[in-house]
């Protein structure tokens, strides 16, 4: 990598500008060597808003006419799940690498598809799922891996939150991928694939909406060797979006909102501690900076949130839906 590539400014645009979309442009701000240089929403007045808000130089009316701008070196797409797919596709057509909101797509079968035309065009790609690359969720990988505290024996992980149904919202709208499981339950997933691995059996069972979206979802991931995952995603109750992992000498709490920047509470024979990350972000920087870095070495594939565990991620999700008898 020579020293001007090292050095080079990404130049960054935004599909879809919604709340997640802000919460990236604001860290996006804190990384160096990194603008936002273009917005693009169906309503103008939406993108202008969006631009003058967080000092972008272009903003566009429509997808397409962005992913036509050649001064773009990626895309954060943080639309609906349900377009995570074409929208991908359509960056990709034109040689932008592209970081998109988890999940990656609806289903196994988009994933596939978008992974194969990212290879086919030699361009970046990476599904973001922003907390794989978080200090204290990089803590337990570390644990896990070096056996820091012997074997890893149970995870319980839940993510649940109570909003008041509305059919007209995007979380509640089936057609867009709403529903518990798509949108938080694949945060308790991750947490079980990322650190057990794929287990060799799921039992899963689900409440739904009026309207055939999954309002809450229980699943149990059993491995070969005895560990056990309690897993758990609802939109209709209060949760500790905590994840507990039991390990053979401690247990390591991730303590509430365990997705992002939080504290952990370390479980021994003889103490009880707290590790603070000293996070100064949201913690989308964190993503961004790996996916900077994956661009500037000519990379087309991340090292850490690889290809085959975003397809290891969304056929888990796939099971699981089969599982309920959910169809979207």
């Amino acid at each position: 990598m020579t020293k001007q590539s090292q050095q080079k400014i990404i130049n960054w645009g935004i599909i879809g500008l919604g709340k997640i979309a802000n919460k990236f442009a604001t860290d996006l701000q804190t990384v160096p060597g990194a603008k936002l240089y273009a917005v693009a929403s169906r309503s103008i007045e939406k993108a202008k808003d969006f631009a003058e808000k967080y000092d972008a130089t272009k903003t566009y009316a429509s997808y397409e006419q962005l992913a036509k701008d050649d001064n773009i070196d990626a895309v954060y797409i943080a639309t609906p799940h349900a377009l995570h797919k074409e929208n991908t596709l359509l960056c990709l057509e034109h040689g932008i690498a592209v970081l998109c909101e988890k999940p990656f797509a609806m289903n196994a079968e988009e994933v596939t598809t978008m992974i194969a035309v990212a290879q086919s065009k030699n361009v970046l790609l990476m599904e973001a799922l922003w907390t794989y690359f978080l200090p204290h969720y990089q803590f337990v990988l570390d644990a896990v891996k070096n056996n820091t505290y012997g074997k890893l024996l149970k995870l319980e992980a839940d993510f649940g939150f109570y909003r008041d149904f509305d059919n007209s919202s995007r979380l509640f709208n089936k057609s867009l991928g709403g529903g518990s499981l798509l949108d938080i339950g694949i945060y308790p997933i991750f947490a079980a694939l990322s650190t057990l691995g794929l287990p060799n059996k799921i039992e899963a069972e689900a409440t739904y909406f009026k309207n055939g979206a999954d309002a809450s979802c229980d699943m149990t991931f059993k491995y070969e060797d005895g560990a056990i995952a309690k897993l758990k995603s609802s939109l209709v109750e209060d949760l500790k979006t905590e994840a507990i992992f039991s390990f053979e000498k401690a247990t390591v709490k991730l303590n509430t909102m365990f997705h992002q920047p939080s504290t952990i509470t370390l479980y021994t024979e003889n103490e009880e501690k707290t590790l603070d990350f000293d996070y100064k972000t949201i913690g989308y920087n964190y993503e961004t900076i790996h996916f900077n870095n994956l661009l500037r070495q000519g990379k087309t594939e991340s090292d850490v949130m690889t290809f085959a565990f975003s397809k290891q991620l969304i056929s888990t999700l796939d099971q699981v839906r089969a599982l309920i008898n959910l169809e979207y």
